[in-house]
C-alpha cells in the first residue's frame, strides 16, 4: 500500500512540477521571421546572463505563428488592426541585395555591369507598361518566397509592386530556403538580407553565392566603389548612408500583446531596446533612426509600467 501511494505522490508531484513550468510568469515564447534568429537567441543569452531566473526560447514559425506567444519579430509593417492591438518597438533595420549562384552567366555579366532601377525591375517583376532592354540575358532563374512575408514584400513595395509581381519560381519556407534553391540552380537568381547572404564570421559572401552590385546613388551607371561587396562591413557603412538608392530597407520590429502581457517579456523588450544596437552590425543589420527608437522606448517604458 505505502508503494502505491509512494508512486501516486510521485507522479502528482511530476504533474505540479510541469504545470508550474508550463504556467511559470518567467517563461517567454518568441515567435516571427526566421532570419532574425540568429540575432535573438544573442539577446536571449546575454539576457539570461544577467537575469538567470528568465525562461526566454524561441519557437519556431512554420506556415503559421504558434498558437502561444508573448514576443513577435517582424519585418514589415502590419494592417492597422493588428497595429492597434499591440506595442512595439523598432530594433534595427534590414537591407535586401540581388545575389545570384556564382556559376551563373548572369553573376559573371552583372557581378560586373550591375543593377539600376530600370534593369532592376525588368529583371525582376511582372510588369507590362515596364521599359524593355533588350539586351538582358534570358537564361536566369528568379526565385521567391511563396507565403506572405517580410522580405519579399519590402523588396516589392520598395519598386512600386506588391509582392505577386515578382517573377520567377515560388518557393515554400523561410528566406533561408531561397538560398539553398538557388545554390543547386547555375541560372539562379535572388534577393537576401545580408545576414544571409554573408559568411558572418569572415564577414566575405556565402561561398557560391555572387552579391550582385546596384546603381546606389542613382546615376544610371555601378561605379568600382559601388562593386566593393567583398566585406560585410563595408557594405552595410554603404547601405546606411543617406539617400542610396536600389536597396531596399526596413524596420525589424518586436511587439507584444497590449492587454494580459507577460511581465517578463515587457523587461525583456526594453533590455533589448537599451542594448541592440552593439549587436546590429556583427548580424548584418543597419542602426535605425536614434529619434524614432527613443520615442518608442519612452512608449514601452510607460506600458511596462502598467501591472
Amino acid at each position: 500500500m505505502k508503494s502505491v501511494k509512494a508512486i501516486l505522490a510521485a507522479a502528482a508531484l511530476l504533474v505540479f512540477n510541469q504545470t508550474f513550468a508550463q504556467e511559470s510568469p518567467n517563461e517567454v515564447v518568441i515567435t516571427g521571421v526566421r532570419f532574425a534568429y540568429p540575432l535573438v537567441e544573442k539577446w536571449i543569452r546575454d539576457y539570461k546572463a544577467e537575469n538567470p531566473q528568465a525562461n526566454l526560447r524561441i519557437e519556431t514559425r512554420t506556415i503559421t505563428d504558434p498558437a502561444k506567444y508573448d514576443l513577435l519579430i517582424e519585418a514589415y509593417e502590419q494592417e492597422k488592426e493588428v497595429r492597434e492591438t499591440r506595442e512595439y518597438i523598432s530594433v534595427g533595420r534590414y537591407a535586401l541585395l540581388p545575389i545570384a549562384n556564382a556559376k551563373s552567366e548572369f553573376a559573371k555579366e552583372y557581378a560586373d555591369k550591375g543593377l539600376n532601377e530600370k534593369t532592376y525591375k525588368q529583371i525582376y517583376f511582372h510588369d507590362i507598361y515596364a521599359e524593355k532592354d533588350k539586351t538582358l540575358p534570358s537564361n536566369y532563374t528568379i526565385y521567391t518566397r511563396l507565403q506572405k512575408a517580410g522580405a519579399p514584400l519590402t523588396f516589392a513595395r520598395y519598386f512600386g509592386y506588391v509582392q505577386q509581381n515578382i517573377k520567377g519560381k515560388t518557393i515554400a519556407g523561410a528566406d533561408e530556403h531561397l538560398i539553398k534553391a538557388l545554390l543547386k540552380d547555375e541560372t539562379g537568381v535572388s534577393y537576401t538580407t545580408p545576414g544571409l547572404a554573408y559568411d558572418l564570421q569572415t564577414r566575405r559572401p556565402v561561398e557560391g553565392l555572387t552579391i550582385i552590385p546596384v546603381d546606389l546613388d542613382g546615376n544610371g551607371r555601378v561605379s568600382k566603389e559601388e562593386k566593393a561587396l567583398d566585406n560585410l562591413d563595408q557594405v552595410i557603412a554603404a547601405v546606411e548612408a543617406d539617400k542610396i538608392r536600389n536597396v531596399p530597407v526596413e524596420y525589424l520590429h518586436f511587439s507584444i500583446a497590449k492587454q494580459n502581457s507577460n511581465p517578463e517579456a515587457k523587461k525583456f523588450l526594453l533590455w533589448v531596446a537599451d542594448h541592440a544596437d552593439k549587436d546590429l552590425h556583427q548580424f548584418g543589420y543597419l542602426k535605425g533612426e536614434p529619434k524614432r527608437l527613443a520615442d518608442e522606448k519612452q512608449k514601452l517604458e510607460k506600458f511596462a509600467a502598467v501591472k
